[in-house]
């Protein structure tokens, strides 16, 4: 049986996970309502696990959010960019999310910082580049978007030769495709509504701080399922 590896990058705050579950857990329910009789989903932390699975065991990629930042350059996660390098190289189906989005973009060549324009939070809309209204995997979203968003880093300066596929007021560089079929997105498909909202909650000082109103962001979390769809569509890829 072919195996999609769901690369687990961090974990979520303690109450998501007791609530909700943690991050590999999300997306494993997001594609579980999708998934082929003939692939299978198997999780590496890749925190707590140096050793990757080999590239030629597996059938496809996706790389978890983390609330650690790819700018501190730890170990672990640097060294998943050769790793990651060689799955670009060998056309291996991948989905980086958020830290993944991030990791993805400065293993190949950009560079993933802090946003001088702070914390992005909430269920925000994304719109879709000419480009994006053209790709295989995006093309069948429309052209305006909700999806949930939480992070602190973002991608400052794509990879040379990446394609961006969508972008809004905060974000430059929302989803970026990097090859046939590898993608990554600033976004969380991955999340609920209820995990958003926990989220915000978490962050309520911090977002207060850059002048935000957390009571606000939180009324205004909605439905995000097309950004969602975008996990069980990936398999289509697989």
């Amino acid at each position: 049986m072919a195996c999609v590896l769901i690369v687990k990058t961090g974990d979520a705050y303690p109450e998501v996970v007791d609530q909700y579950g943690d991050f590999e857990t999300l997306f494993e329910k997001q594609l579980s309502t999708a998934l082929p009789a003939h692939l299978e989903v198997q999780v590496w932390d890749a925190q707590r696990n140096p050793t990757p699975p080999a590239l030629d065991t597996l059938a496809g990629i996706l790389i978890t959010g983390s609330h650690s930042m790819v700018s501190d350059a730890e170990p672990w996660s640097e060294a998943l960019k050769p790793w990651l390098q060689g799955a670009l190289a060998n056309d291996m189906p991948m989905l980086g999310v958020c830290y993944g989005h991030q990791l993805m973009a400065a293993a190949f060549g950009g560079v993933s910082d802090y946003h001088p324009a702070g914390r992005e939070s909430g269920t925000h809309t994304v719109r879709l580049t000419l480009a994006g209204r053209q790709d295989p995997l995006f093309s069948q979203l429309p052209e305006s978007f909700a999806a949930h968003l939480s992070h602190a880093q973002s991608v400052m300066q794509a990879p040379h030769g990446c394609t961006v596929l969508a972008h809004n007021s905060h974000d430059a560089h929302q989803a970026l495709r990097y090859g046939p079929r590898q993608w990554s997105v600033q976004f969380h498909p991955e999340f609920s509504v209820p995990v958003m909202r926990a989220y915000i909650e978490r962050q309520r000082a911090i977002l207060r701080d850059q002048g935000e109103n957390p009571a606000s962001l939180s009324a205004k979390v909605t439905d995000a399922s097309d950004a969602a769809s975008l996990l069980t569509r990936f398999l289509a890829f697989v």
